[in-house]
């Protein structure tokens, strides 16, 4: 088990993805400083109830996030770019005097390297076209892994923090299906 800093968000971050944060609040501010001080991460959760900035319940699994690049914006606050890197599930938890949320977590395994099901090709595809749309900057591409083609999709395409969030706890597989299933329901909408 390790204990790390939670931070409770409206997203979803998964293994391999990144995500640019703007942080304000002294809490997390302090967090940030103390994750670079000791090269860890700390863990990004889905809020279920409450804000960002007050009392917040999390949903158990969440992403690991690392500090990848991070600068003071002109107008103080603190600008961040997060890295997803490993899924966890949060076993029990503790708040700080501060208010700052810390997680005694165990590690879930880490996604296999799983070739893109046959059936589910048109996946990567489709995927494939989204990000250069979005002009999007992966600095690994990986089309042929499920797992990669799974995570980056569910990132990107417009379904709820509740799809996003069960996606992230499912295997890349069933990410897969799911994903076919959702894909197959936004071209027919």
């Amino acid at each position: 088990m390790t204990e790390l800093p939670l931070f409770p968000l409206n997203t979803v971050l998964f293994p391999g993805g990144a995500l640019p944060l703007r942080i304000f609040e002294t809490r997390y501010i302090d967090m940030v400083s103390h994750c670079l001080k000791s090269q860890q991460g700390f863990g990004i959760c889905l809020i279920q109830e409450g804000g960002a900035t007050g009392k917040a319940k999390m949903h158990r699994v969440g992403t690991v996030a690392e500090i990848g690049d991070w600068s003071r914006g002109e107008d103080g606050l603190l600008n961040i770019l997060a890295k997803g890197t490993k899924r966890f599930r949060v076993v029990s938890t503790r708040i700080q005097s501060d208010g700052l949320n810390l997680g005694e977590m165990e590690f879930l395994p880490e996604d296999p390297l799983l070739p893109v099901p046959e059936n589910q090709r048109q996946l990567a595809e489709i995927l494939r076209q989204v990000l250069l749309q979005l002009e999007a900057e992966h600095t690994e591409l990986d089309y042929s892994d499920a797992g990669w083609v799974g995570n980056r999709l569910a990132e990107v395409l417009p379904i709820s923090l509740a799809q996003r969030q069960y996606l992230l706890e499912v295997e890349p597989l069933k990410r897969l299906e799911i994903l076919q299933t959702l894909v197959q329901s936004l071209s027919v909408n």
